[in-house]
């Protein structure tokens, strides 16, 4: 499922595409908002979106051989709750 199938669906719910859109929108907004924060976000019975520090490491370039140094970084994840969990399973 894309965005645009996700906008569909909640079509369905609230009559109007451009209002599903919108709503969508906000809140994918305020989750992006509340990582880069350093909040996590949980939402009941689906899961939580936090974000990780990853270290910095030495990494190799496939092209040349060449030994380089990759950067530490911040990266979002997403643990998925046991309702949801069991769901897919």
């Amino acid at each position: 499922m894309n965005k645009s199938q996700l906008v569909e669906e909640m079509h369905r719910v609230l009559g109007s595409r451009k209002e599903a859109e919108a709503a969508l929108d906000s809140i994918l907004d305020t989750i992006g908002a509340s990582l880069r924060k350093g909040e996590p976000v949980t939402l009941s019975g689906f899961g939580t979106f936090k974000v990780q520090k990853q270290n910095g490491r030495t990494g190799r370039n496939p092209k040349t051989g060449e030994t380089i140094q990759i950067a530490e970084k911040t990266v979002p994840k997403f643990v998925p709750a046991k309702k949801l969990k069991e769901a897919v399973n």
